[in-house]
């Protein structure tokens, strides 16, 4: 079995999940609180069991994406790398990655060049540094996979996935070190540790 290192969350699907959240689960919230109004008011069974119906949906919506927010990740293995989002496992053999190379978001998606509600979803993730993967080939089909990831993920038609983690600079060193079969990067010792393997050593006589 291939060796996993480190999981790194892809931020557009945490950053997105982040600000939808609350505001499903308080919407549900809401509408259970008019669901109990209408009841106690004495409206037809009807009216606040739809109410209650679309609430209760709406907080149980709201909690599966709070649960869900950080199970979109990266993470390199000895011969590939793993994309998982909500909806897509993704295995990218490492023989299929031409080059990587850094870019800032904005960089990689002008304002001039997305849609309106796309601009506001780039806009705060701008000036965060992606890592841009260069591949010979999908591992399918390039419709597939624009269906179940992020536009995001994609610059434009050549092929290739854009990779948005906070800890680029790790996880490149990371995916470099796995690619060239270095496994994942070694953590240095404590200084603790070292102090106490040189204290074992036989003092000098003065």
């Amino acid at each position: 079995m291939a060796k996993g290192g480190r999981r790194y969350p892809l931020v557009v699907y945490t950053r997105m999940m982040n600000r939808w959240w609350p505001a499903i689960f308080m919407l549900g919230l809401g509408l259970l609180a008019v669901a109990w109004a209408l009841r106690n008011w004495g409206y037809e069974e009807w009216r606040w069991l739809v109410f209650s119906s679309i609430g209760g949906l709406s907080v149980f919506l709201g909690i599966l994406l709070l649960v869900l927010r950080r199970s979109a990740y990266v993470q390199p293995f000895s011969d590939h790398l793993r994309i998982v989002t909500p909806f897509l496992r993704l295995n990218v053999s490492y023989r299929r990655i031409r080059r990587t190379s850094m870019s800032n978001i904005g960089a990689l998606f002008p304002r001039q060049s997305v849609s309106a509600w796309r601009a506001e979803i780039i806009e705060p993730l701008a000036k965060m540094t992606a890592m841009v993967i260069d591949l010979n080939g999908y591992p399918m089909s390039q419709s597939t996979l624009r269906l179940f990831l992020s536009p995001l993920f994609f610059k434009d038609k050549s092929p290739h996935f854009v990779i948005l983690v906070n800890d680029w600079m790790k996880f490149s060193a990371e995916l470099d070190s796995m690619r060239s079969g270095g496994g994942a990067v070694a953590v240095p010792k404590p200084k603790a540790l070292q102090n106490s393997i040189l204290s074992r050593l036989p003092a000098k006589d003065k």
